[in-house]
């Protein structure tokens, strides 16, 4: 059995155990960077959610804001294993795969 460790945030830790080389708590991956709060809109490939998040950007000319959304991909591992409609914690780490730079830290709700 594999000693839990804290990642430097403030979150709960996962109770369920995994053997996941890409894990934050359960193996030498380090978390730095961004911090993100967003809904998982995708969890159909394997160890890997896309999450929307959405954010408004202010219009200059016609003084008024506008709705945007960022999609980025991140890893998921065994012992989080979020779902779809899931609101997430994510946190920036070294770029895992050609697409993924962040690693799913905490399921809020």
């Amino acid at each position: 059995m594999r000693k839990k460790k804290t990642i430097g945030i403030e979150l709960k830790i996962p109770e369920k155990e995994c053997n996941d080389k890409k894990c934050p708590f359960h193996s030498d991956l380090k978390v730095r960077g961004r911090v993100f709060t967003g809904r998982v809109i995708s969890s159909k490939a394997h160890k890997m959610v896309t999450i929307e998040i959405p954010r408004t950007s202010f219009i200059k000319k016609y003084e008024r804001y506008e709705k945007k959304r960022t999609r980025i991909h991140a890893h998921n591992p065994e012992c989080i294993n979020v779902k779809e409609e899931d609101i997430v914690k994510i946190v920036e780490c070294r770029p895992l795969s050609k697409i993924k730079n962040f690693v799913v830290v905490e399921r809020i709700k």
